[in-house]
């Protein structure tokens, strides 16, 4: 029976460099694949590229990892799919060429084309954002689609043994290479649903082998050498999740679920350019030491449309930090922040600049992130960090409020030390995120490989049925011998980001405590639990999934990120620490419950 092994060796564009050469070396792969894009990431490489037409990729990809791992790949015939290609995939291409040349290595190089859509701008200038409807902005940084796995599957079919993408959905670099090697057809959509799924999985790279897991303990050995994942993939669609022998981490269902629920929003219908997959019913079973084995994926017909996300420049941002000590740390670290903010904002009035058009202040070491839910005397703590994040569209202001933060050290409260920033910190530009849907019929893809250029097709006529919204269950357990206990005692938790939307994964330790947990974590209990954070109104909605193959709850906390992303000031814009911040939600348990778990 034919099986294709594809290990991850990048989660982002700074992940460890390591990790490939463990994968090659040691994962017995068929397929090294990367993921290195996040939007911030798309308004980084842009900003390159307008500096350097030569640049706009992620150098780290051809310059630490591809370069002294040619030889190698090319020797073990593994064949590489990267989304490396940033906003100039060909100039990846030929620097990826070179960087084989040099080695003394023939290899083909194909090149995914077409998601960059910044330069025709003007044609999608009737594009509503997804969530506001708000209209296009006047000027972007990035425009850029989120293309699938068929360009990749026509890349390989060309021959090409490592392919470049720039924009696509971080799961096609695994699909891409599945469909290619089973002939995977675009309706089948179960085998699509499960070959992203997958790809989901190990996206992240150690995040499904015991990387951000909740039960951290169990891992924390192994951090060192942290084992990157390789999935094992059959023709029908069912998958297992390993790491190489003898590398530090772990790979068990709840590793593997946990970066499973990362993200996803509506587990029933999560959009994907090729399919929509359904979590729902996905089944993990522990197979051998290490190995996870994955069943009950299903898949359904994709929209017609592809996401797009532009990021646009939005003001400018500066951000200091500095230590406070001794008695009342916080207050003193909040009195010498708001004191420096008024003292620049007057001096803004003064002359003619306009106040600041966002300001955050958080004492981190006060427990600040958790609102009222901060435990009794955290504010007394004797050391904080203090942050200052501001904002304006003026950086004659933010280099005004960068002269102005020393002067706290004598100045004002006792305490102030530690200022962390070599010299003066300096303004950045805010790139804000816009996200939009545009029709498949208006993007037009080729693959490059070598020196022949194809065009690719893919189907754009849609399907999909958004399925109606689930109804909340509202179970009362008898809870007559009722225990209250937190609920990292019942569950674990994993927490990300959806644009400005925070998304937090919930996981029954044991089935029988799914009922506990869902009755305590109602949609109402998590909105007022996070009321802090959240806007207000309907803008500040939660909603709730269950997934019942997994014993696990899914949580979309709307407009919770201050922006989210880059477009932020807050110390946890992508909503990283939510999930760990739920784990301390009192769950009212049976006693005898608790002593049958043992």
């Amino acid at each position: 029976m034919k099986t294709v092994r594809i290990g991850c060796a990048s989660a982002f564009w700074g992940d460890t460099n390591a990790a490939a050469a463990q994968l090659v070396e040691k994962g017995g792969i068929d397929y090294l694949v990367f993921d290195y894009l996040a939007e911030i990431t798309m308004s980084i490489l842009a900003a390159k590229r307008m500096k350097d037409p030569n640049d706009g990729y992620a150098t780290d990809f051809v310059d630490h990892v591809m370069a002294p791992l040619l030889p190698r790949i090319k020797e073990k015939g593994i064949r590489v799919v990267a989304n490396a290609g940033g906003v100039n995939p060909l100039a990846c291409k030929k620097a990826l060429e070179e960087a084989a040349a040099r080695a003394g290595v023939s290899i083909r190089v194909g090149v995914v084309l077409g998601d960059d859509l910044n330069g025709r701008r003007k044609d999608f200038a009737d594009c509503v954002e997804m969530d506001a409807g708000k209209p296009m902005p006047p000027t972007t940084v990035s425009m850029n689609a989120y293309l699938g796995a068929i360009p990749i599957a026509r890349a390989l079919a060309a021959g090409a043994e490592i392919v470049i993408t720039g924009r696509c959905v971080d799961s096609a670099v695994v699909l891409g290479p599945l469909m290619h090697e089973f002939g995977w057809r675009e309706d089948q959509y179960d085998q699509l649903a499960a070959g992203s799924i997958a790809g989901h999985i190990i996206e992240c790279g150690a995040q499904c082998t015991g990387g951000n897991f909740t039960d951290w303990e169990l891992v924390r050995e192994g951090y060192a050498d942290m084992g990157f994942p390789v999935v094992e993939m059959q023709a029908s669609g069912e998958f297992t999740v390993t790491k190489p022998a003898g590398t530090g981490g772990l790979v068990s269902p709840h590793t593997v679920l946990e970066q499973m629920l990362y993200e996803i929003g509506d587990p029933r219908a999560y959009l994907l350019p090729d399919v929509v997959c359904d979590f729902t019913g996905v089944k993990l079973e522990q197979a051998a030491p290490d190995v996870v084995r994955v069943t009950g994926c299903r898949g359904y017909a994709p929209t017609d449309t592809y996401k797009v996300s532009a990021t646009y420049p939005s003001g400018m941002r500066c951000a200091a930090l500095f230590m406070i000590g001794g008695i009342d740390a916080a207050k003193k670290g909040r009195a010498s922040a708001g004191g420096i903010v008024e003292r620049v904002r007057r001096q803004l009035l003064e002359a003619g600049l306009g106040d600041f058009t966002g300001v955050d202040i958080h004492c981190i070491g006060a427990e600040e992130s958790y609102g009222s839910h901060a435990r009794a005397g955290a504010s007394a703590t004797r050391e904080v960090v203090v942050k200052i994040a501001v904002q304006h569209p003026n950086p004659k202001a933010l280099k005004l409020f960068a002269r102005e933060i020393a002067q706290a050290a004598t100045g004002m409260a006792p305490g102030f030390t530690g200022y962390f920033s070599a010299g003066r910190p300096e303004p950045h530009m805010v790139p804000r995120l816009f996200s939009t849907l545009v029709p498949k019929s208006r993007v037009a893809i080729e693959v490059v490989v070598g020196e022949e250029r194809l065009a690719v097709a893919v189907p754009v006529a849609g399907g999909f049925t958004p399925p109606p919204p689930e109804a909340e269950s509202l179970p009362s357990p008898d809870l007559s011998d009722a225990v209250v206990v937190p609920l990292i005692r019942l569950a674990l938790a994993r927490s990300g980001d959806k644009g400005d939307h925070a998304n937090i994964g919930v996981i029954a330790r044991r089935p029988e405590y799914l009922p506990c947990i869902r009755a305590a974590l109602s949609t109402a209990a998590v909105r007022s639990h996070f009321a802090h954070v959240l806007a207000g109104g309907e803008a500040g909605r939660v909603e709730r999934w269950e997934l019942p193959g997994t014993d696990s709850l899914n949580f979309l906390l709307y407009n919770a990120l201050g922006g989210g992303g880059a477009g932020s000031l807050r110390t946890d814009p992508q909503g990283k620490a939510f999930g760990q911040m739920l784990l301390d939600y009192p769950v009212p348990v049976p006693a005898g419950l608790l002593a049958e778990a043992g």
